[in-house]
């Protein structure tokens, strides 16, 4: 077994590391807050009633990812989130959540609202799919 490094006294390669483990910090005190997370598409006619596009309920067909974190006695200039490719990074002063999301998304596309009712950061974040044959768009 041979390590591939540049540098000699390196155990592993950058490659290796998880991105947005960088973040991860397991001397942080502050709680991890309820987190709910759904896949969304968008079909039409053609899809739910013909099956002409070939998309089915599966999240390979998904095209956005939808995160609803509960933040209770939160106020919205007290969060602090940072979206990277394949990480989701939410802070305030009683919570942190680091979350390694399922697909990769366009971060610089992403979207976040929050519900101050019901104390809901609601996080919409489109996925970074390859083509293929269902994700011809």
């Amino acid at each position: 077994f041979q390590v591939k490094s540049e540098n000699k006294k390196t155990i592993w390669n950058s490659e290796e590391v998880p991105e947005g483990s960088e973040f991860d910090d397991t001397w942080d005190p502050r709680e991890k807050p309820e987190y709910e997370i759904s896949f969304k598409q968008h079909v039409g006619t053609e899809d739910v009633f013909f099956g002409m596009t070939g998309k089915d309920p599966s999240t390979a067909c998904c095209e956005d990812i939808v995160i609803k974190i509960k933040l209770p006695e939160t106020k919205f200039s007290d969060i602090t989130l940072d979206i990277q490719d394949k990480v989701l990074d939410l802070r305030t002063p009683k919570k942190k959540l680091l979350l390694h999301l399922p697909y990769p998304v366009k971060s610089k596309e992403g979207r976040a609202r929050f519900l101050s009712e019901e104390e809901v950061l609601e996080v919409t974040l489109r996925v970074s799919r390859k083509l293929d044959f269902i994700n011809f768009s």
